[in-house]
């Protein structure tokens, strides 16, 4: 479980699985924690429980409920008021709550996971940016979904986790289009790639200045990439360079801690 030095706070817990510590054998080796995944369900389900409970090691019961999406690729926040399982989870590509000991979890394998956080309010938030929900707006609903639960943007701090980084990262000139057609500014998310139909994108990058964009009061990111390290992380696009028939799904998490 990796940390950010920013939400590092006695009312909150949060951390960044890598895919070790479960139990998934094979390509799902071996803390999958995604159920859209064709891995063994009794398998996701155990490493699930094992996220929670390093998450809540300190505290009297790590008996609590990780809450994760239906990722859609899109810019829809849910409130979390009450838990749901696996089975039922709503399709959304992010979350916020207040009410302490429900975790939030977000599932990726190469998009950014992005934890959010206001100690003094008591609100947390999770989100998952993919590139269309960072084009289309998933980080600046969360801040404000945040803000509706008594956060303050300027006081709202945010972590990106491991994503994958530029040099992993080729797009097509088409691609690379759709962003400048938003904002000819967009541009400089972007390198010159094998050709002129390629290019590099810096997904990290792009989050990370969207966050800013907003006006929250700090943020970090751990700067690791999930494609370059195949014993630390899973990837989607790693995956299908070796024709891989399925993945892994690493899982971001934050909650506020219960009394």
């Amino acid at each position: 479980m990796l940390h950010s030095d920013l939400l590092e706070h006695p009312k909150l817990r949060h951390g960044f699985f890598t895919r070790q510590g479960g139990i998934s054998r094979g390509v799902y080796t071996s803390l999958n924690c995604g159920p859209g995944s064709a891995d063994d369900p009794a398998h996701v389900v155990e490493n699930r429980r094992r996220v929670v409970e390093r998450l809540a090691e300190d505290l009297i019961s790590t008996d609590l409920p990780l809450c994760s999406l239906y990722q859609v690729h899109g810019p829809a926040v849910v409130h979390v008021t009450a838990p749901w399982d696996a089975a039922n989870r709503p399709e959304a590509d992010a979350m916020v709550t207040d009410r302490p000991g429900i975790a939030l979890g977000i599932l990726t394998a190469d998009c950014t996971p992005v934890l959010f956080a206001d100690p003094q309010a008591g609100v947390v938030g999770a989100a998952h940016a993919g590139w269309k929900g960072a084009l289309y707006g998933v980080l600046g609903a969360t801040i404000t979904a945040m803000e509706r639960l008594g956060a303050s943007r300027s006081r709202i701090q945010a972590a990106i986790g491991p994503t994958i980084a530029q040099e992993s990262y080729e797009v097509s000139a088409a691609f690379r289009a759709t962003f400048l057609e938003q904002d000819p500014g967009h541009a400089r998310f972007f390198v010159p790639g094998r050709d002129s139909d390629h290019a590099q994108f810096d997904l990290p990058g792009f989050v990370a200045a969207r966050l800013l964009a907003e006006g929250i009061g700090g943020l970090d990111d751990l700067k690791l990439d999930t494609y370059a390290d195949s014993r630390r992380f899973f990837s989607f696009r790693r995956t299908t360079h070796h024709g891989e028939a399925d993945y892994g799904r690493q899982i971001s998490a934050i909650m506020v801690a219960p009394i």
